[in-house]
């Protein structure tokens, strides 16, 4: 019995993302905004906001009950200066990651609680299954 524990988070996003792309639809905006103000650029990928809401998914699963200002810390960086300042870390931005709750909340994998979002039955369920059809997969 595989669960999320025990493939790589990475492997994990990267599969969760492309099942997760024929159930959501991507936002208008989400090719032309920065994922925060510690980015330069808007993000090269064009499943960002795919990979985002699997990784936020994971997040969910691994560490609920968590609100957008605890994924904003867990997303942010630091910030580059151009000058002699010391490096500080910096929030990613809020929307794309509320954006990405809102569209699993539609799916029914996370629900909203007074404490924040945490997992439900059929996300934990979708994460599982990916997760032993990824444990199969390196077996063989």
């Amino acid at each position: 019995m595989a669960n999320i524990f025990d493939v790589k988070g990475s492997d994990l996003v990267k599969v969760a993302a492309q099942q997760l792309k024929e159930k959501i639809k991507k936002p208008a905006y989400i090719d032309y905004v920065k994922s925060g103000a510690h980015r330069e650029r808007p993000p090269a990928d064009p499943d960002f906001f795919f990979v985002r809401t699997a990784s936020v998914l994971r997040q969910v699963y691994v560490n609920g009950p968590v609100g957008v200002s605890t994924l904003r810390t867990r997303y942010g960086t630091r910030k580059e200066h151009t000058s002699v300042h010391r490096h500080h870390h910096v929030k990613a931005g809020g929307s794309v990651i509320r954006d990405a709750m809102q569209a699993l909340e539609q799916l029914n994998y996370v629900k909203k609680t007074k404490k924040g979002r945490v997992i439900t039955p059929a996300g934990k369920s979708f994460l599982d299954k990916l997760s032993k059809q990824i444990s199969g997969d390196i077996k063989q």
